[in-house]
């Protein structure tokens, strides 16, 4: 074949999707940890998954840049986890090096593959080799290096595939946690896991099956509410139609106001012809266009059409769609909240701190960007603070920065101990840089471990543990292994208390016994008597307690 068609892509797509839903045990087995939480491969599918959804019915009269553009929208909306986020931006990087291009020759695929890499280390701030970085760039390295040897995609897609399998065999040599667990990196190997689907249907000219294990996972999406965004999927992507006029009279460019909308829609024109500039966009949010344009300059010629229910309607009229959509703008307060949570005990304790949505996840269940997003619009605030509450939510927590039409701020925390902290110390009198800056610090001073038990037989750091043998984890680092939960509790807490504690807090889960929970928290009021220890009763799978400090 010498170059992609829609056809094709589309067929490769759907072959990707069914190979990762039916390898997602596989991919989750590569966790470095044996604990209950390896779901790199859950990450993955569900944000793939969903968003080749979203391209099963286009028009093969689409061109394949504007497939490539849906799915990948859609996956970026979808996004679930660190593994899922950067997977997004792969396939960012594949639609707007395909876009640059014109078209998907061999040469085209090329330039894909390099912008997906480019793409994908700008996500991570500190990117890590032996991940799926290291995959996805020497994928792109070998594509540079070798596509003048060939004129047949298929024939060069399939040298890309197998360079890229060379690359995930040498991770385990790159990272030392992966040598010595011995497994290569998950992220990397869902990739190649997606490329291989895709690459069989392009030689077979059919997708790969989708067997018994990807139909129970393909359930499992459907049953966690996982779909494409309307926007994907519609004829009309973004609502309103917003054309007007820049009297311009101050110095910021075009350039600045084209890089502060283009996230918000499509069929984007910016024409700066010096004293006037003429703005047409497709949008959602046209109130933030208005807003970024009156930085230009005055504003006529103001113009905004309900593309959806074909309304002729100009922004500053009196239909009742309008005036909601000003009182909605009027009605939004000043600060609100969204925390990702997993318990009934422990979303309760948020809302009590005034929390005002919770998003339900954690460990075994990351939500996707598309559900933080949902919850932030909820809020009706024009700050919302999010606390993803894990590290592997965070990514996706900052996504729905380019998303929402509020200002968003993510406070990394890391763990539900930490988003209590940060949310406890906010003050509504306080400015919002100060309020960010003393969140941070006081999430920061937090110092969190779990037990939890292990799922399968492996060696840690020369430490031989086995299946079902209760576990303490601190942050990535393994730090006790036993076989009472209680007994592993208490030492957990040792290695956390310092000489600068003041509090212990306990968070018992839904696998606990208050009374066992209690016999714990008498043991460390005797044991730290000069400390004050809180039990609280957390309600999260995975962990039997969540031990914090400060």
């Amino acid at each position: 074949m010498i170059q992609l068609d829609s056809k094709s892509l589309k067929l490769m797509i759907a072959s990707a999707s069914n190979q990762i839903l039916n390898n997602v045990e596989k991919v989750n087995d590569m966790n470095v940890f044996p604990v209950p939480d390896g779901d790199t491969g859950t990450n993955m599918s569900m944000t793939f998954s969903a968003a080749a959804k979203s391209v099963v019915d286009l028009d093969n009269k689409k061109s394949p840049v504007e497939v490539l553009e849906v799915l990948s929208k859609s996956a970026l909306r979808n996004a679930r986890g660190n593994s899922g986020v950067i997977l997004s931006q792969i396939l960012r990087g594949l639609w707007q090096g395909a876009e640059q291009s014109g078209e998907l020759d061999v040469s085209g695929v090329k330039h894909a593959l390099c912008e997906a890499r480019d793409s994908a280390y700008r996500a991570v701030m500190k990117p890590t080799e032996g991940t799926i970085l290291t995959v996805i760039r020497e994928i792109a390295e070998y594509a540079e290096a070798h596509f003048v040897e060939y004129d047949d995609v298929t024939l060069f897609l399939k040298a890309v595939l197998e360079a890229g399998r060379k690359s995930l065999a040498k991770t385990k040599e790159i990272l030392p946690v992966l040598k010595q667990v011995g497994v290569v990196d998950a992220g990397g190997f869902g990739v190649i896991i997606l490329l291989g689907g895709a690459v069989s249907a392009l030689e077979s000219g059919k997708a790969a099956e989708l067997e018994e294990s990807g139909k129970a996972n393909n359930k499992q999406i459907a049953s966690q509410g996982i779909k494409s965004a309307e926007a994907d999927t519609s004829d009309i992507k973004f609502r309103y139609c917003t054309e007007f006029l820049i009297n311009k009279d101050s110095e910021r460019s075009a350039a600045q106001l084209m890089a502060a909308i283009k996230q918000k829609g499509d069929c984007m024109l910016v024409i700066d012809d010096d004293e006037i500039v003429k703005v047409h966009i497709h949008t959602n949010h046209p109130g933030f266009v208005l807003e970024q344009a009156l930085k230009l300059g005055e504003l006529t010629s103001i113009k905004i059409d309900n593309m959806k229910y074909q309304h002729n309607e100009i922004v500053n009229g009196s239909q009742k769609e309008d005036e909601e959509f000003s009182d909605n703008e009027t009605e939004l307060k000043k600060y609100g909240f969204v925390a990702v949570s997993s318990g009934d005990g422990l979303s309760q304790l948020f809302e009590s701190l005034n929390c005002d949505k919770i998003v339900a996840g954690g460990q075994t269940m990351n939500p996707s960007t598309q559900d933080i997003l949902d919850a932030v619009l909820d809020v009706k605030a024009e700050n919302v603070f999010v606390l993803p509450n894990n590290k592997n939510i965070i990514l996706a927590a900052e996504q729905v920065k380019e998303l929402a039409d509020v200002n968003v701020i993510v406070i990394p925390t890391k763990n539900m101990p930490q988003g209590i902290a940060a949310i406890a110390v906010f003050n509504e009198d306080a400015d919002l840089d100060e309020n960010i800056s003393v969140m941070n610090e006081s999430a920061d001073l937090v110092k969190c471990g779990q037990v939890t038990y292990a799922v399968r037989d492996t060696k840690i750091n020369g430490v031989d543990v086995e299946n079902g043998d209760i576990m303490a984890v601190i942050g990535s680092d393994l730090s006790v292994v036993g076989s009472d939960v209680n007994e592993v509790a208490k030492e957990l807490a040792e290695k956390l208390v310092d000489e600068d504690s003041g509090v212990i807090s306990i968070y018992y889960g839904k696998d606990i016994e208050k009374e066992k929970a209690t016999e714990l928290s008498a043991y460390l009021e005797n044991k730290y008597s000069d400390l004050d220890v809180n039990l609280n009763y957390g309600g999260q799978n995975v962990y039997y307690y969540i031990i914090a400090v400060e």
